[in-house]
């Protein structure tokens, strides 16, 4: 903190507080960083010139859209937006799939909150009755 010297009154050692902010330390500090940046700037620039070949490399293919089978709390089974019944769904949820390997592929399942355990339980079965082993749950994320 500066101290402010005064000339009228007071004895010899009598000082005064200053009560004026000092920016001077401020302004060196920012002085010493702008310098800092301006030399550091040109040296993160890629100035070497470079002919990049072309990338031939065929584009890969778009994924499979995922099936997805919901289950209402009444039962009504849906495969994506048509509806199916057990007895139907092995045969609808190949034709949903359809050359895809049903050992590889992934079957989304989507059932209300108040759905029967038995009805899930028969759709799961029956998917794995007809090959598809690779399963996932979908729910709300609570956060």
């Amino acid at each position: 903190m500066g101290a402010k010297l005064s000339g009228s009154g007071g004895g010899k050692y009598d000082v005064e507080a200053n009560h004026e902010i000092n920016v001077t330390p401020f302004v060196d500090v920012m002085l010493v960083l702008l310098i800092i940046f301006m030399v550091a700037a040109p040296m993160a620039a890629v100035t070497v010139q470079v002919a990049l070949p072309p990338a031939v490399a065929e584009p890969s293919p778009n994924p499979p859209t995922p099936v997805y089978i919901s289950i209402q709390p009444n039962g009504n089974i849906y495969i994506g937006d048509s509806p199916t019944d057990l007895a139907s769904l092995g045969d609808d949820i190949r034709s949903a799939v359809g050359r895809r390997d049903p050992n590889r592929e992934r079957i989304f399942i989507r059932a209300d909150k108040d759905t029967l355990y038995g009805d899930f339980m028969g759709v799961m079965n029956m998917l794995q009755d007809n090959g598809f082993y690779s399963v996932a749950l979908i729910g709300t994320d609570e956060r």
